[in-house]
């Protein structure tokens, strides 16, 4: 039987397994209140990645300054990209939230039909 998960990985690039609402509002405060920068120089990030065991995965992707980024994988490994990648541009925490939550509720097809912009 497959297997559902849903990972945080948090600015400081730890993971956290079946994030409560309360860790995924604490990773988004982190990203909107301006914690440290990444390592490569840009800006801080944290990623709530949602998949099965044996296929698809979805990530969603907040960076400071409210950049969002979705994708859509054949695998946890990120082999085949179901879709192009898709992107939100200043968008407010509260929003940023409710795309996490229904990522975390399995709730994809409410995530495809925002607003996206390509790449």
């Amino acid at each position: 039987m497959t297997q559902a998960w849903v990972v945080l990985t948090r600015v400081d690039g730890r993971a956290v397994t079946s994030p409560s609402e309360a860790q995924l509002s604490a990773a988004l405060a982190e990203v909107y209140g301006g914690a440290a920068p990444a390592n490569d120089g840009g800006p801080a990030s944290a990623v709530l990645r949602f998949g099965y065991d044996d296929g698809l995965m979805y990530e969603i992707e907040v960076a400071g300054g409210g950049e969002i980024r979705f994708g859509e994988w054949s695998d946890r490994d990120c082999e085949i990209a179901l879709a192009a990648p898709r992107r939100m541009l200043a968008l407010g925490q509260p929003e940023a939230m409710q795309l996490w939550l229904w990522l975390a509720q399995r709730q994809v097809a409410k995530i495809r039909g925002q607003p996206w912009l390509p790449g």
